[in-house]
């Protein structure tokens, strides 16, 4: 085998992507993972990504390896959506009470969050209701800008564009510990048609050192 063909085989294999079902309060939990070359011994706190009401973790498909390459990330099927059980009575908490109880299982103290759309509304929800738990939060076309003044992880969050937050109001005065950016360049196709450039934006804000890590 050539040394080009090993470079090209080693890269095929970089990123290893799964799905597996873990146990929540719930029932079962179906979750999309990727995982480095090193088996999921890190270098960086595992991403855990929440998918819209309109969606499932197949909305993550293209963004999971290209996230992977330093990292764990997990895309769960919130509960009652997709493959995972349904809760026996609907609530709101839903989400953040399941991918609690998945770090949990999973041994993991720290844990980074990715909210799409309404999907922020449950890692708002985890990042109040587990604050030790969460390091940092990236929102995509949330609307709860509202709900940011309640976060004391810093957070990112990407407006893009037919999303209803595209722009922070102009009266809204942003938290500190908040970064705004205007991702507008592929609308809410933007998992499918630009996860390498969301993965590098995602990364940059991800990775970027601070006081408290």
């Amino acid at each position: 085998m050539s040394k080009s063909s090993r470079s090209e085989q080693g890269s095929a294999f970089a990123v290893r992507t799964r799905r597996a079902y873990f146990d929540c309060r719930f029932g079962q939990l179906h979750v999309r993972t990727a995982f480095p070359a090193t088996g999921g011994f890190d270098e960086q706190a595992p991403l855990f990504c929440l998918h819209p009401s309109s969606a499932s973790s197949r909305v993550f498909g293209a963004f999971l390896p290209a996230m992977a390459d330093r990292r764990s990330v997990y895309a769960p099927d919130l509960p009652g959506f997709g493959e995972s059980d349904a809760p026996a009575s609907a609530t709101l908490h839903a989400g953040a009470a399941a991918i609690q109880d998945l770090a949990s299982d999973l041994r993991l103290r720290r844990i980074d969050l990715l909210g799409f759309a309404d999907g922020s509304g449950a890692a708002i929800d985890l990042c109040v209701a587990a604050p030790d738990l969460v390091r940092r939060l990236v929102l995509v076309a949330s609307g709860v800008p509202h709900r940011l003044a309640s976060l004391g992880a810093p957070c990112l969050v990407l407006g893009i564009r037919g999303a209803g937050a595209n722009a922070p109001p102009s009266a809204l005065n942003l938290p500190a510990h908040v970064e705004y950016v205007a991702e507008s360049e592929s609308g809410e196709d933007l998992f499918a048609l630009a996860p390498q450039a969301v993965a590098k934006r995602c990364i940059a804000f991800l990775d970027r050192p601070t006081a408290r890590g």
